[in-house]
């Protein structure tokens, strides 16, 4: 880094750097819509002004008309994009421009795939629009000065996007910012008036600060320009008006989507919106919608999510996080409020009944835009539930109220699914229930493969009878607090004895009762042999094929959430388990049919290992167990 007076050369990061060439390859094809990604920024710069002069009038500096202005010098191919938002300091020009370690790049650049076309769209989603002015431009000049600041506070940061950037403390009169790209050759194109027309009125016709150009005289010769040598005017180029306020008959689904790249800040148009006027106790109006790809930091708890709020066409805040809950953390959109106080704050809207209501009414519009969307459009709801269908998952427990909606939309893997891709809802799991079937049986793991081959689902493959396959770790918090749906009752196969209900034959019933009684001393000897390893030893009416397998009772924390909770650094109680042996497995005939009492102790205890790592358990002695097993081994061969 060479520092002279003010002017600082650094380098770009390495990861800016990648950012930079894939903007520039990736893009190119589609390269106009750098100037809406730019008129966006200054968009966004212009609302957080008039937000932060609710309480500082001052910041207007005697020039509140908030506006965007874009010239063009076509002699030294350049194009400004200005405006009198909220600026920037240098510090603020260094942390968001110069480097954007702050916006995920890191985690941009791991989920690159080298797949143009893929890559092209992660961009929107981590906040580097400002750089798709490489794609026309050899060199960008940015000079900023933030509102209340002197003018002496100016700052200037150029670059030609190859490695370094240049920082310098300027003069500069009038708050907000300017950027000027130095267009390349080729790109003269972006010079012309009605191109840049064109594309305003193609991306940011919505924009509500008004979109300025310089007036332009078609229909008149040079010469009656010469004699008038009027001085051209600025003039408004997009309309200017909040999307979200027009009649939604004069919408187009271009028009929707396009304002949802704006306010999204995304490449790919959403799944789906719903647009609203309310009137009446509290009027308010709503655009919401579901996009088409989780964002990088979806899963980041100290990053706010929420819609944008204004307040009678004034922008309140972004991220409003009180108007939509965490489960729906993933909704983008504008709610704009005829009633509460310009000067609302995070804090009041905690607190604010009108904020409760438009919440209450926004999430079921939400849930019924899912609904439609499962019912009407089955391979769309796959694309959302692939991306956003763990989020919902936390809803039962977060929305009480809301809670069977929620269920109704939660897609699940069966034993009754082809593949592993072939998901179904619990409305269609109870089409599919046997007669006389009371529950809706599930069975938690921590992996697809573990829940499918569980040795818990073998009477129930025996009976022909579907069981949901949980995987996810947000799986275990779900079932806490959706104990039914519809009536039926939710049953984990691997908690409590295990009853059947009226899909037991009577005949069975008191076979394994008879079981039961005539193992009773099997059953007390492999208990005596494990000691306090488990809480109870019993004969399984579950299993057909496993030698053992393992329990807890209707009321403890399954293994797999105790699991989960280890993994995240939680402790759990501890609770013991209860090992079910079955007495028709040769394993278990050949162990009580006499086997000497060290024998018997070595193979009880190799039952109960085997019973929690096929249940994805890891054992306190991995090498005891090896040494049993090669000890049996050898002792099978011997005889």
């Amino acid at each position: 880094m060479t520092v002279e007076a003010h002017k600082e050369t650094m380098d770009f990061q390495a990861e800016v750097s990648q950012v930079l060439n894939l903007v520039i390859r990736s893009l190119y094809s589609n390269k106009e819509i750098f100037l809406r990604e730019l008129i966006s920024n200054a968009s966004d710069a212009a609302e957080k002004l008039r937000f932060e002069a609710l309480t500082d009038d001052a910041l207007y500096e005697e020039d509140p008309n908030l506006r965007i202005r874009v010239s063009v010098d076509e002699e030294r191919r350049t194009l400004t994009i200005s405006d009198n938002g909220i600026g920037m300091s240098r510090q603020e020009v260094s942390e968001t421009i110069g480097t954007i370690a702050n916006s995920g790049t890191r985690k941009f650049i791991e989920a690159m795939s080298g797949d143009k076309a893929q890559d092209s769209q992660l961009i929107g989603q981590f906040g580097v629009g400002f750089y798709s002015a490489f794609i026309v431009a050899d060199k960008v000049t940015l000079v900023t000065r933030r509102a209340g600041a002197g003018s002496e506070h100016g700052v200037r940061w150029e670059s030609s996007g190859e490695g370094s950037y240049t920082i310098e403390t300027v003069e500069k009169a009038g708050r907000g910012t300017d950027v000027t790209l130095h267009l390349r050759e080729e790109e003269s194109e972006f010079t012309k008036g009605y191109r840049l027309r064109g594309i305003i009125s193609k991306f940011s016709d919505h924009v509500a600060i008004p979109v300025e150009m310089l007036e332009e005289d078609f229909g008149r010769d040079d010469e009656e320009k010469e004699k008038e040598k009027k001085e051209p005017q600025w003039e408004q180029v997009n309309k200017g008006t909040a999307l979200w306020m027009r009649n939604k008959s004069d919408i187009s689904d271009e028009e929707y989507n396009e304002f949802y790249k704006h306010i999204g800040h995304d490449f790919e148009e959403p799944l789906a919106y719903v647009h609203n006027r309310v009137e009446g106790k509290s009027e308010y109006s709503s655009l919401l919608y579901i996009p088409g790809r989780a964002p990088f930091d979806l899963w980041d708890r100290e990053q706010k999510h929420g819609v944008k709020l204004y307040v009678r066409r004034v922008f309140i805040m972004d991220e409003a996080d009180k108007l939509m809950p965490r489960y729906l953390r993933f909704v983008k959109g504008v709610v704009d409020s005829d009633d509460l106080p310009l000067n609302v704050s995070r804090e009041l809207l905690q607190h604010n009944k009108k904020i409760d209501s438009i919440r209450s009414a926004n999430v079921k519009r939400v849930l019924e835009l899912l609904k439609k969307m499962s019912s009407n459009e089955p391979e769309k709801y796959q694309k959302f539930w692939k991306e956003f269908g763990n989020v919902l998952k936390e809803g039962p427990a977060e929305d009480y109220a809301n809670k069977e909606k929620i269920a109704e939309l939660i897609r699940f893997n069966s034993t009754k699914a082809e593949r592993k891709e072939d998901l179904v809802s619990l409305d269609q799991y109870i089409d599919r229930m046997q007669e006389k079937q009371e529950k809706i049986y599930y069975i938690t793991a921590d992996s697809y493969a573990a829940a499918l081959h569980s040795p818990h689902l073998e009477v129930f493959r025996k009976k022909d009878v579907e069981v949901l396959l949980l995987t996810d770790r947000v799986d275990e918090w779900l079932v806490t607090h959706l104990f039914e749906y519809k009536g039926k009752q939710l049953q984990s196969v691997a908690k409590g004895e295990l009853d059947l209900g009226e899909l037991e034959e009577k005949e069975n019933k008191e076979e394994q009762d008879k079981a039961a009684e005539e193992h009773k001393g099997l059953v007390e000897r492999i208990k005596s042999a494990l000691g306090d390893a488990v809480k109870e030893v019993r004969i399984s009416k579950r299993l057909t094929e496993s030698p053992a397998c393992l329990v807890v009772e209707d009321y403890d924390m399954s293994a797999n959430l105790q699991r989960v909770l280890k993994q995240l650094g939680q402790t759990t109680p501890e609770t013991k388990p209860i090992l079910e042996v079955n007495p028709d497995h040769p394993l278990v005939v050949k162990m009580d049919q006499g086997s000497d009492e060290d024998v018997f102790v070595e193979l009880a205890k190799i039952l109960f290992d085997q019973a929690t790592l096929s249940e994805g358990g890891q054992l306190d002695d991995p090498a005891a167990f090896v040494h049993r097993l090669n000890k049996l081994i050898m002792s099978l061969s011997a005889g």
